[in-house]
């Protein structure tokens, strides 16, 4: 979206990716893992102080982990989008918003907790990166915390050429941490939005874009999204929402009512959810009618 949830180099760590040997540090424990599931589910339900309350408990238990304050930053921006009406039909299928952001200034719409939290998640990995390289844990946390600036820059401040900077640059830290561990499916979180948005600009901006060795592919945005909603892990339900009006932009009602139904099932506490599954119907209705 040239708001949803990217022109820099990949990261060098992606050279010797493939043939990485994975030195993880000691997993967490039990207990600190479902702090961190918790305070994802929180998330999703709209408990943004719940949510952010877990993650600091997670970061108490594995100070060293930088997932737990990346996640803690998506809980700032998530709960704006939130007010903003970001991840409703409302938004992606209107073009003027879709790509070109919030109303309002980016003076107006800055969000200084969420830039502050996501600074300290990036400079966490980055040095987790410094010594292991191949760490999978670093690698999730920096392509969410330039993922998300990504979005947060082009569709809360609209600044256009930084959005796609940092996008393209956590499009190449998804890669790197694919080339890891194969295993990682959040990861084509970054890689799907970075594919759709780009495919969804007007010819003249991809062209632009295309000079510069950037591509973009709706289809192939729409896979990765849905590898990620159907094999993700925190990521999951982010994916699921983000395809679900992706396809309702691309005119494909049927999976997108599938996927809105699963989450209004899975997340009854999130009224978003049920309320775009009763719009999509009602639009549905209101075509039949018609015909």
């Amino acid at each position: 979206m040239a708001g949803v949830l990217l022109l820099a180099a990949p990261f060098v760590w992606a050279a010797n990716a493939a043939n990485a040997t994975v030195s993880d540090p000691i997993p967490p424990s039990p207990k600190a893992a479902l702090i961190l599931d918790g305070g994802f589910r929180d998330l999703y339900k709209l408990d943004f102080n719940g949510a952010r309350l877990q993650f600091r408990n997670y970061q108490e238990e594995q100070p060293a982990d930088p997932l737990g304050k990346v996640a803690e930053a998506a809980t700032y921006l998530y709960e704006q989008f939130n007010e903003k009406g970001v991840l409703t039909s409302k938004f992606f299928l209107d073009d003027d918003r879709f790509l070109g952001g919030i109303e309002g200034s980016g003076p107006a719409n800055h969000n200084a907790e969420f830039l502050e939290a996501n600074a300290e998640a990036r400079a966490a990995a980055k040095a987790r990166l410094a010594t292991n390289p191949h760490d999978r844990d670093a690698l999730l946390a920096i392509t969410m915390a330039d993922g998300m600036e990504s979005n947060y820059d082009e569709i809360i401040e609209k600044k256009e050429l930084p959005a796609l900077t940092l996008m393209r640059q956590a499009e190449a830290e998804a890669k790197t941490l694919l080339a890891v561990d194969p295993s990682a499916t959040d990861a084509y979180v970054a890689l799907g939005t970075s594919n759709y948005v780009i495919g969804c600009l007007p010819s003249y901006k991809k062209m632009f874009l295309w000079f510069g060795g950037i591509h973009g592919d709706k289809d192939r945005g729409m896979a990765q999204l849905e590898t990620a909603a159907s094999q993700g892990h925190y990521l999951a339900p982010f994916a699921k929402i983000l395809l679900a009006l992706a396809s309702e932009r691309e005119h494909e009602n049927v999976r997108a009512r599938a996927l809105l139904a699963q989450l209004t099932k899975e997340f009854p506490e999130n009224p978003l959810f049920a309320h775009e599954l009763a719009l999509l119907n009602q639009r549905d209705a209101n075509l039949m009618s018609a015909r």
